[in-house]
């Protein structure tokens, strides 16, 4: 997997491959070359973690440490200096220069292999996530960059916990790192050593593998997430299905318990020349694989392309005002449509589905009804019941104020009434930028 790699840059055969086979039984990949010139390719195309720079190599000592600093600044290697002089001044030209280290020939082969793994464990060390002890996205990409040299039968799995944002806002920071760290460890139980496992970004996870084992982590994983993610919520919570998000003291809004996702990509089906490229195919893999409701995987096939799958759509800014009372009717669609939104009211319950079928809102401000006639409850239950109509955020404002009974309509946010303008424009914002999301 080149989770580890050296480049050693040395002219002489015997010690050069002495190094390597030092290093490589050390579990490290190890790399030679015998000039500065081709050492700096190699840089580019695999960045390595360490550079081993022997006074061997043509140019002076201090100056090619120099010159592979310089050209090696974002990825920034460990860069080890050896040379036969034992001269004090050799020394701090070299270090000055950008060397890491300055070791002495002849070196015992022991202490040439402590002293490389230290390094090694330094430089990783530093790049670990302290929360959930993997490496962080520099590696990640570095290591992906690095399969995608490899050309061999490689698969990549982007795996997120969707709403994790919700559930931390609601349970907290301690839980929110207890569900990561479990889910972590659950993921760590299904590889081997062969596989890499590193984050992106806190939350969202990287592995590396073959393509024959890519289905059936991503299999497992779904599978193990859904046993477990009851734990994490109290028993109403759990039982109920979803959690209220309280942006004030008036509102809540509807949030389903947390679920995972997973993209999968291979070099079984397509080349890719750049990591760029093939973060970019896994997101939209990723994309594909959340639009499911729940848990789920998706991995880009020939006949399945992510990128082309993933449509891009218009922002839709529609609101649909559902509002009996005229003065209330009137007030809102003014108001919609200084704040910028595309907006149209009806006062007439049975007029939905066939509004909503002409419109297309993205979001529906509904009116729940009377407390003899709860119209509005029964129209949202349909509407989220509809393969066409289920995506359409629902704002539903109420003079009942049972926020469990307008929830388990399916509605997004329950807002009862009076309400102020604002507020419910606030709420509409954010519910439409979650719509054009899907």
């Amino acid at each position: 997997m080149l989770s580890k790699v050296v480049l050693i840059l040395d002219k002489r055969k015997e010690l050069s491959t002495k190094y390597k086979r030092i290093l490589e039984q050390n579990g490290i990949s190890a790399f030679v070359t015998s000039t500065v010139e081709e050492g700096i390719e190699f840089l580019y195309e695999y960045e390595p973690d360490m550079v081993i720079i022997s006074d061997s190599v043509d140019s002076s000592l201090d100056e090619s440490c120099k010159k592979i600093r310089m050209l090696s600044y974002a990825s920034r290697p460990i860069i080890i200096a050896l040379s036969k002089s034992d001269d004090l001044q050799d020394k701090l030209k070299t270090l000055d220069a950008g060397a890491d280290d300055y070791l002495g020939e002849p070196i015992d082969s022991e202490e040439f292999s402590a002293r490389i793994n230290a390094h090694l464990r330094r430089y990783f060390e530093s790049y670990i996530n302290e929360k959930t002890r993997l490496p962080d996205s520099k590696i990640s990409l570095k290591i992906f960059k690095r399969v995608l040299k490899e050309n061999k039968n490689w698969a990549a799995l982007l795996i997120k916990i969707n709403d994790f944002e919700f559930y931390k806002e609601i349970y907290g920071e301690l839980a929110a790192d207890k569900m990561v760290q479990t889910y972590t460890a659950i993921i760590t139980s299904s590889l081997d050593e062969n596989d890499y496992f590193g984050e992106l970004s806190y939350g969202e996870f990287l592995i590396l593998t073959n393509s024959y084992k890519a289905e059936k982590i991503a299999s497992f994983l779904t599978y193990a997430f859904d046993t477990i993610v009851d734990k994490f919520y109290s028993d109403e919570d759990a039982n109920q299905g979803y959690i209220i998000l309280r942006g004030d003291d008036n509102a809540g809004k509807r949030i389903t318990l947390v679920s995972t996702s997973i993209g999968i990509i291979s070099g079984e089906y397509k080349s890719y020349s750049s990591v760029k490229t093939a973060i970019n195919d896994l997101y939209n893999t990723y994309k594909l694989a959340r639009t499911k409701p729940g848990s789920g995987f998706i991995m880009e096939r020939p006949k399945i392309s992510a990128a082309d799958a993933i449509k891009q759509k218009n922002y839709n800014n529609k609101i649909l005002i559902i509002e009996p009372d005229s003065a209330l009717n009137l007030l809102l669609k003014t108001s919609a449509e200084l704040q910028g939104f595309d907006a149209q009211a009806i006062a007439d319950f049975d007029k939905t589905f066939e509004t909503v079928k002409d419109f297309s809102p993205a979001l529906i401000i509904l009116d729940a009804g009377t407390d003899d006639s709860l119209t509005g409850l029964t129209i949202a239950q349909k509407l989220k019941k509809s393969m066409d109509y289920k995506n359409i955020k629902i704002i539903m404002s109420t003079v009942v104020h049972d926020k469990k009974l307008i929830l388990n309509t399916g509605a997004d946010l329950y807002l009862p009434k009076p309400y102020e303008l604002i507020n419910i424009f606030s709420w509409a914002q954010k519910l439409i930028e979650e719509y054009n999301t899907l």
